[in-house]
Formats: C-alpha cells, sequence, structure tokens
C-alpha cells in the first residue's frame, strides 16, 4: 500500500512525491475501508437519480470535474498554508524565542509528541542557549517536511459535486437520515452540511486530518456545473 499511496495520492506541489497525474489518482485512493465505503455508499444513493437525469456521460463529467478540481483548489490551499510556514519559520530563524516556538507547537501539535513539552520548558528557562535554539530549528525543519508530504486521498470532493447536483435538481426530495431517523429535505441536508464545512474550512483544528477545503470545494465545482448545464430548466422534485 505505500507504494501505491505514492503514486496515486496528492501530494504537495513542491513535494519530490508529487506528479501530475495525481490530480485525477488520488480520487481512487482512500485511506481506509470505511472511507471508501462512505464515499461509494453516497454515490449508491445519488447517482442513480441524477444519471436518469444528466445520463450516464453527465454524471461521470460531474464526478470527474469535481474530483480533478477539488484537487487543484487544494493544492493552491495547501501551497498557501505552506507559505505562511515558512513565513513563520523565516521569522523564527530570524528572532528565535521560546514563546515562537511554543506558538509553532500550538499551531501543528499532530506532529510534536508530548515530551516537547519539556523541551519548552527546558528553552523557556535558558532561551539563549545556541543548543536548544539549533534544535528548536531543526525540529521546524522537520515538521515542515512532513507537512509537505502529507497527502490527500479520496473521492469526497467529487462525492460533494454530486450531493450539492442532488439537491440543485431535487430540492424537496426527501431523504430518511439513520442518525437521527428523521426525514428531511435533500435542499436543507446539503445547506446544513455546506455550512458545517464552511466552519470547519474556517476553524481549521490543526487535529482534524479531514480534508474540508476540498470538500468545499466539490460544492462550488458541483454547483457551477449544474448552473451551467440547467440554465433555464426547471428543478425536478
Amino acid at each position: 500500500m505505500p507504494q501505491l499511496k505514492a503514486f496515486f495520492a496528492l501530494y504537495y506541489i513542491h513535494s519530490n512525491r508529487f506528479m501530475p497525474t495525481q490530480f485525477l489518482t488520488y480520487m481512487f485512493m482512500h485511506a481506509d475501508g470505511w472511507h471508501l465505503f462512505s464515499n461509494m455508499f453516497g454515490l449508491f444513493i445519488f447517482g442513480p437519480l441524477l444519471e436518469q437525469f444528466l445520463g450516464p456521460k453527465k454524471l461521470l463529467t460531474l464526478w470527474l470535474v469535481c474530483g480533478v478540481g477539488s484537487g487543484l483548489l487544494y493544492s493552491g490551499y495547501t501551497a498557501y498554508r505552506m507559505g505562511q510556514m515558512d513565513n513563520t519559520i523565516s521569522e523564527f530563524y530570524g528572532n528565535p524565542s521560546p514563546e515562537g516556538f511554543s506558538a509553532f507547537v500550538k499551531d501543528h501539535p499532530a506532529f510534536f509528541k508530548s515530551g516537547v513539552y519539556d523541551f519548552i520548558d527546558a528553552y523557556s528557562r535558558d532561551p539563549e542557549n545556541s543548543n536548544l535554539i539549533q534544535r528548536a530549528k531543526d525540529n521546524l525543519i522537520t515538521v515542515r517536511e512532513m507537512q509537505s508530504n502529507v497527502p490527500m486521498v479520496g473521492a469526497s470532493g467529487a462525492l460533494f459535486g454530486v450531493l450539492i447536483a442532488f439537491a440543485m435538481l431535487f430540492p424537496n426530495t426527501q431523504l430518511f437520515l439513520l442518525f437521527p431517523p428523521m426525514p428531511v429535505k435533500a435542499k436543507y441536508l446539503v445547506f446544513f452540511y455546506g455550512l458545517y464545512t464552511v466552519y470547519n474550512v474556517i476553524y481549521n483544528n490543526p487535529m482534524d486530518n479531514v480534508a474540508h477545503f476540498a470538500h468545499l470545494s466539490g460544492l462550488v465545482i458541483g454547483a457551477g456545473l449544474i448552473w451551467f448545464w440547467r440554465k433555464d430548466r426547471k428543478s425536478f422534485y
């Protein structure tokens, strides 16, 4: 599996593992069985009715455009965040301090073990110690390297395009939720799911490994594509 991930998963565009083909292949690689099942289950639920209305070619186009487009937009988002990290590291190199290192750890806790807080205590007691400063710098560079090689996998961006397409074309179709067990119209389900996605993009929990920005990208691209196709056609119920 690691060999497959190296070729199929989507890496940061400046990573030495990145290949342009990954904008397509990452959709066929999933983190685990549940990740794969949830995406395919969503396609199974919403896909058939969309296929009847759009036709198989347009449904496939929707899936691929939203998937590839999500990968492209997410790569831009990742490049922006990596740029922010590079700026933070440059500032620390120019003016190293325990406070600066502690703030970096707080922003990227997933890359550090609990022992880092003992190091922060030691660094705080002796902030001019050249060995501690160098260790702090080395840690920042290591985290930067690790972050640049965190891949994205899964067809969730494509699935979110399918979700918004369904909500736009069949807005008043009743869907029955399992949790909680209650009926809800498609337009409300996707609307609140979209709000939840926007919240996660803005909040940006550093311990969350879900690519919420890719999900949001799928919603936006899918909505744009359906709007372009539908034009003056009425919604179906």
